[in-house]
């Protein structure tokens, strides 16, 4: 059985009215690192679209809505997408657990 996808309203609102002084896990972008953080946000957010894909194709899969051959080219396309953002982040020294990003009261995405 999948896990649900819950998305808090008011969290998110919370995380996006915060001001200046707020406590939240902020992007830092070095600019002697530039490259390497910038690959990671963009590498995060791809990683963070590929599970939500992931999850919509598994409750596709259990709703009955895919035929075979749809539920078989899904599988595979997840699966590559996965394998091609893991093979740019190590180009950039990066591991899959740094593509985790951290959304404050919503949880970490990986």
């Amino acid at each position: 059985m999948t896990e649900a996808l819950h998305i808090d309203a008011g969290a998110i609102a919370d995380l996006l009215t915060r001001g200046p002084g707020a406590e939240a896990a902020r992007i830092r972008i070095d600019p002697d690192t530039v490259k390497q953080d910038l690959a990671k946000l963009i590498l995060g957010l791809m990683e963070c679209l590929r599970q939500l894909m992931e999850l919509q194709a598994i409750r596709r899969m259990e709703a009955g809505s895919l035929t075979e051959d749809q539920e078989e080219r899904l599988g595979t396309t997840l699966m590559r997408a996965e394998t091609a953002i893991h093979e740019v982040a190590a180009q950039f020294g990066l591991s899959p657990e740094d593509l985790a990003i951290d959304l404050g009261p919503l949880g970490r995405t990986i």
